[in-house]
């Protein structure tokens, strides 16, 4: 049976760090949608909100009645299931509902939540867990999505202004390799606690061997990728991300300045705004064709999924998370094995596809993972912007090979004997 009193006390957790995220965010900022891939804050806000009211008020209670039947359509993201939606790209046209309005609809939502909690059966249980798990991802993506914004205006305001927490400090170290044997392993979540559908079912798979990077790819190593005309020849691209260089007009991560300063040092815009890059932190917002070719300039490869996930399995989650306030990756700690979980979200070589007798979740709930499943590509570890508690070895994220504004970055690997 489900933890009824644990599932309160995480839902309320949760509602109370999205609004602490939003909160220094003016209304006007929360507004803006700078790209058809990001949402407005505020729509973050009342997305979250509409989850709890449509998949658990509204199925626990049969008389309930919406306070704003339009306000369904407005924050549906992609339910073909529930019914219309307000079109992606049009989510920075919402001036109505004011964002007063969608944190008082947030406030008479999570009281009637508590109420129900009380009295709900193990399926409200269960996607009220869900939901919450639904919201951490929003709130990542609703920093991600307010640096974009941020950074389109010509004002370049920072989302935070304290100083922040003291990184480690990197000193320059050559990349070292850790090899691992031929292995059969179990692959997904073995069902102990929540998982998403698209972790499940757990599965053996055969991992030859190989070796991984000790540590995450550097600035300064992408930037002797740039210096060496990576991006003014073909060669180490695959034919749709050369295409997506030209058409982008790409020359580096997003963010970076388009030059370096006298000094040869580069900055790069982030959440306090321009900051001079740590040569020795991790490079960030790149995409899947962007850490490919590098891999490729550089003689090795891309991690498979199976390969992550044989070597994290066992280790614990640690590492540099949103609860750091760093709000930026840092320079690797040392180890065996280094910035496996936190930092940047680490692209893999493998597409995102369902795992052998996958089984999507029942209803509308169904399409939350299985259908993206097409022309995506595999991120595993989570970054400087996930929260912690959100993570473990089997989580697997998506994102099209070309998307840059997640906290994305490079982990290498090779097979033996290269």
């Amino acid at each position: 049976m489900l933890d009824r009193d644990g599932i309160a006390h995480r839902y309320a957790k949760v509602r109370a760090r999205t609004e602490a995220i939003a909160a220094p965010l003016s209304p006007e900022d929360a507004m803006v949608q700078s790209m058809p891939d990001a949402s407005p804050a505020k729509w973050h806000l009342a997305h979250t909100t509409w989850f709890f009211e449509e998949f658990v008020l509204a199925r626990s209670d049969r008389a309930h009645r919406w306070a704003d039947e339009r306000w369904r359509v407005l924050f549906n993201s992609y339910y073909e299931g529930v019914g219309p939606r307000h079109a992606r790209a049009a989510r920075g046209h919402l001036s109505r509902p004011s964002l007063d309005e969608v944190y008082a609809w947030r406030r008479r939502v999570d009281e009637r939540m508590i109420e129900c909690l009380a009295r709900a059966d193990e399926t409200a249980l269960a996607t009220t867990l869900l939901g919450t798990h639904h919201e951490e991802q929003h709130q990542e993506l609703m920093l991600t999505d307010a640096k974009h914004a941020l950074w389109s205006s010509p004002l370049y305001p920072p989302y935070a202004v304290d100083p922040p927490p003291r990184a480690v400090e990197g000193a320059p170290t050559p990349l070292a390799w850790i090899g691992f044997a031929n292995a059969e392993i179990d692959v997904g979540h073995d069902g102990g606690s929540f998982a998403f559908d698209n972790e499940t079912p757990r599965h053996r798979a055969l991992v030859g061997e190989f070796a991984m990077g000790a540590r995450l790819v550097t600035n300064a190593e992408f930037g002797a990728f740039i210096e060496d005309g990576g991006y003014d020849r073909a060669g180490p691209w695959l034919s749709d991300g050369w295409a997506a260089v030209q058409a982008g007009g790409w020359r580096g991560p997003l963010y970076w300045q388009a030059d370096p300063e006298p000094d040869g040092r580069r900055r790069a815009f982030g959440l306090r705004g321009w900051q001079a890059l740590d040569p020795e932190a991790p490079v960030c917002h790149v995409s899947f064709y962007e850490a490919d070719a590098y891999a490729r300039w550089a003689g090795a490869r891309l991690p498979t999924e199976h390969e992550w996930e044989a070597v994290a399995l066992g280790r614990p989650v640690d590492g540099n998370f949103v609860e750091s306030g760093l709000l930026a990756p840092e320079a690797a700690r040392g180890g065996d094995v280094s910035q496996l979980f936190g930092d940047v979200w680490e692209w893999t070589a493998s597409a995102y596809l369902p795992y052998p007798r996958f089984r999507p979740l029942s209803g509308a709930l169904g399409e939350y993972n299985g259908k993206f499943m097409s022309g995506q590509m595999v991120l595993r570890g989570g970054s400087c912007l996930s929260p912690r508690g959100h993570l473990r070895a089997s989580y697997r994220n998506f994102f099209p090979p070309a998307a840059k504004w997640q906290a994305t970055g490079i982990r290498l690997a090779r097979d033996v004997g290269w």
